[in-house]
């Protein structure tokens, strides 16, 4: 198995000597659940947020574990995991949204834990209420990311969690014994109005922020009434939970507005907000890798509020390649408008990759740009 995971690649992630596909929580949860996927049932195991295929493929791997079911967040993890697939050749499993059918049944269920505690509650309870009543999820962080918040989370679900010992700065979480019956009434997505804004936002327990509006994305907000573009397509660029498209489909009501992003949280999430301010009619969410389902030089206008980092891990190229992504589907003389943190001095590489670049706003914070495609 050693070999397997040794051969595992992040393509088509962000490749970085400090990045890496495997890590020693997977290896971890490996050891951990061995007993448990010895012999498993076709169909019976499933993997929650495999990053790049490390959980899924290893236990096909040692195992021989058929039919695995598995979801992952990111379209980017999702895609690693085939091509690593594809060229070891193995196979055994397919992909699924994060819904009942793919917890339906589970005996075993292998998850990396997520960064956020209402992520770690959607999944506990889509697994207490649709699992089978022996499964078992053995649930897995680094040690520095974790609290005892997801134990309590966990619990709030299922009815025996057990810590085990942590090693290599992990450490597994075993949690068994669901009960639905005492689970809190389905609350994803959450709901929550916005006066300041006239908006509604609606996010699934993984989409970042929440319900909440995050302060870069409300840096942009302030400027967008100034936006020149009135008609074509406009594309808001990893889009979150569609908050700058929702504002922008309504401030300029003959832009047909598409959104996307790679988290399917994040897209559920829009699609939701988007019913939710009655302007499905002009706003098309998508799930993408950026703006990979674009053509060349198609769009006028794109909104971008840039990540700048992977995981826990600072990686400002993730920006540099969406700011490459917007310079290439937009149309000449079309614009790119951005907030990003100042301290990361984008204003140059917007200048190279985009082109022609004004500062439309600054806070101590935040600087809010307009690039002009050559």
């Amino acid at each position: 198995m050693s070999d397997v995971l040794d051969a595992l690649r992040r393509h088509p992630d962000v490749e970085a000597e400090n990045l890496h596909a495997v890590d020693a929580t997977d290896r971890l949860l490996l050891d951990e659940a061995a007993p448990l996927l010895v012999g498993a049932p076709a169909g019976s195991v499933v993997v929650i947020g495999d990053r790049y295929g490390a959980l899924t493929l290893g236990a096909v791997a040692r195992h021989g574990v058929t039919g695995v079911r598995v979801h992952q967040d990111r379209l980017t993890g999702e895609r690693a995991l085939h091509a690593n697939a594809a060229r070891l050749g193995l196979g055994g499993f397919t992909s699924h949204g994060l819904t009942p059918g793919l917890v339906a049944g589970a005996r075993v269920v292998l998850l990396q834990l997520p960064r956020a505690l209402d992520a770690l509650d959607e999944v506990a309870a889509l697994v207490a209420e649709h699992a089978d009543p022996d499964v078992v999820v053995v649930a897995g962080g680094r040690v520095k990311h974790m609290t005892t918040a997801m134990n309590d989370v966990l619990a709030r679900h299922l009815g025996r969690v057990e810590a085990r010992l942590a090693r290599q700065k992990s450490r597994a979480l075993v949690a068994s014994s669901p009960r639905p019956a005492e689970r809190p009434a389905r609350r994803w997505p959450e709901r929550a109005e916005h006066p300041d804004l006239g908006l509604v936002v609606c996010a699934h327990g993984g989409a970042f922020a929440g319900t909440g509006v995050d302060i870069g994305t409300r840096a942009l907000l302030r400027h967008l009434d100034t936006v020149p573009t009135t008609t074509g397509t406009a594309v808001d660029l990893g889009c979150g939970t569609g908050v700058l498209a929702v504002a922008l489909a309504r401030l300029r009501p003959g832009v047909d507005v598409v959104a996307t992003d790679e988290s399917a949280a994040a897209v559920a999430s829009a699609r939701a907000t988007v019913d939710a301010n009655d302007v499905a009619d002009r706003v098309r969410v998508s799930r993408a890798a950026g703006a990979d389902d674009l053509p060349d030089a198609s769009v006028d206008l794109v909104l971008l509020n840039p990540p700048f980092h992977v995981g826990a891990t600072i990686a400002p190229q993730v920006a540099h390649d969406l700011f490459a992504q917007a310079a290439r589907v937009l149309r000449p003389g079309g614009e790119l408008w951005a907030v990003w943190n100042s301290h990361l001095r984008y204003r140059p590489v917007l200048e190279r990759v985009v082109g022609p670049t004004r500062q439309v706003g600054r806070d101590p914070k935040f600087t809010v740009t307009a690039s002009v495609r050559r």
